[in-house]
């Protein structure tokens, strides 16, 4: 349909390639996790710093920029009613332990460029902002507004789009690089639950626990502090000896309190399943060496981290979805310990109706343990027969040369929060995965998200036109 346009669009990328893949790094070198607040910088100066840097870039290009109190910003070009707009993100989670590169370098090691964002959502970012740059240079006069915007606090909180929401316009049509192929038309819901659970006391006496850093994380390191009876030291000492976890250390510190620490492998909190819980094989230790008289009390909290919910009495399906459970953070105070639950629900259920079920399941199974939901977001769901997903669906089979089908997935994207939008597809095989250690984008890919990105783009501007006629 677009033949001409699209031919020009790809010698437009293959010339500026190379200045992709260098402001790309460029970009993933600011290392924008969320810090304090302080003057001018909401989410810390790293975040501002790489927006800054976004908008630079943008008004060397020629596009039209707004800064919304350094909370979120975007950069333009063209004229017109209609507005299409490409949401991405400047911030990332934390980076953890084990990474073979500088988290913050942006080294590319065999073809791969290695950095917290690479994939999610740094890397995308840049693609689709160069797919804006390739269709500003290739088009030519269209009656549509083309919108590139710079979230700055996507990973915790979505206070950015709330921002944006507030300052700004909605876009006719919108897209989110920030999830699978060919689109992601429905996400399921997100609700955070803080449940708290007393303090195991006796023989095996559990003083404090500690792990993670966000919800959105599975925990990769947790550490417990405990003390052990006299009595019972002997015959704890034979089962650590004999316990088949390597990956769980511990450290006396007097003749009857120690440490135990756990090791897993994060992954992100939508897809559990891919990670190593830190957690899991901490209770999973504990519930091993405690007397059978605690045993019920270690199995409790052992239980309420199944990543299925089962533990909270909320696991299930719908027809396209089912619930996933993640133990993102876990601290304790002077009587209890604090579990903080991501939970990911199907795209037909509510959070109220899963919350009453937790609290219900709680009290009849659980002594002292009490919830208090912190945040709940709303599923997004979107028809496949919707005009959008169809235009999305025919730029990407175009340029994959294949049929597909678009997919639900319980990752959170700007989508659900900005109407008229759905999140779309990162990279492809052999990139790395959103939050985990040494995440990592194939430099030549992102030309090739540039392209996909911009025939997207431009399928939805003549969508918008044909519906205003």
């Amino acid at each position: 349909m677009h033949g001409a346009v699209l031919q020009k669009i790809d010698l437009w990328l293959r010339a500026h390639e190379e200045e992709l893949i260098e402001n790309t790094c460029k970009l993933l070198r600011y290392p924008s996790i969320e810090m304090p607040a302080e003057s001018g910088a909401p989410f810390g100066r790293p975040v501002k710093d790489a927006l800054d840097f976004m908008l630079d870039l943008s008004r060397s290009n020629g596009m039209k920029i707004r800064n919304i109190e350094n909370y979120v910003g975007w950069a333009e070009f063209g004229e017109g009613k209609p507005l299409i707009m490409s949401l991405g993100h400047l911030d990332v989670v934390p980076v953890g332990p084990g990474w073979k590169h500088d988290p913050f370098g942006a080294a590319i090691d065999n073809g791969y460029i290695y950095a917290r964002g690479a994939v999610d959502d740094k890397g995308p970012t840049m693609a689709s902002f160069y797919a804006m740059r390739a269709i500003k240079e290739c088009l030519g006069p269209i009656n549509v507004r083309f919108r590139s915007v710079f979230g700055c606090n996507e990973e915790s909180g979505f206070k950015c789009v709330e921002k944006y929401n507030q300052e700004d316009e909605a876009p006719t049509f919108g897209i989110a690089p920030d999830s699978d192929w060919p689109l992601v038309h429905a996400e399921k819901g997100i609700a955070d639950f803080d449940i708290s659970a007393p303090l195991i006391k006796g023989e095996l006496e559990l003083l404090s626990i500690e792990g993670g850093d966000r919800t959105n994380i599975v925990i990769d390191k947790c550490r417990a502090v405990l003390s052990i009876e006299e009595t019972g030291k002997t015959l704890l000492e034979e089962l650590m000896n004999d316990h088949w976890d390597k990956n769980i250390d511990i450290e006396w510190l007097d003749d009857r309190k120690f440490i135990v620490t756990s090791y897993g492998k994060a992954a992100h909190g939508s897809t559990p399943y891919y990670g190593d819980s830190a957690a899991i094989r901490l209770f999973k230790f504990l519930k091993e060496i405690c007397p059978v008289t605690q045993a019920e009390q270690y199995t409790h909290l052992l239980d309420l981290c199944d990543i299925s919910g089962s533990g909270m009495g909320i696991q299930g399906n719908d027809d396209l979805s089912r619930l996933t459970s993640n133990v993102g953070i876990i601290k304790s105070n002077e009587s209890d310990i604090i579990f903080t639950m991501n939970i990911r629900y199907p795209v037909t259920w509510s959070g109220s109706d899963i919350k009453t079920k937790c609290e219900k399941y709680l009290s009849n199974h659980y002594l002292g343990y009490k919830l208090n939901c912190i945040r709940d977001s709303k599923p997004l769901y979107f028809s496949q027969e919707d005009p959008m997903v169809k235009a999305i669906l025919s730029a990407y089979e175009y340029q994959a040369g294949g049929k597909s089908k678009p997919k639900v997935m319980g990752g959170g994207t700007y989508a659900r929060a900005v109407p008229n939008t759905v999140s779309i597809g990162t990279g492809w095989e052999g990139d790395g995965e959103p939050h985990e250690t040494d995440e990592r984008i194939r430099a030549k890919n992102l030309r090739r998200l540039s392209m996909y990105y911009a025939h997207i783009l431009i399928n939805l501007a003549y969508l918008a036109l044909e519906n205003k006629k």
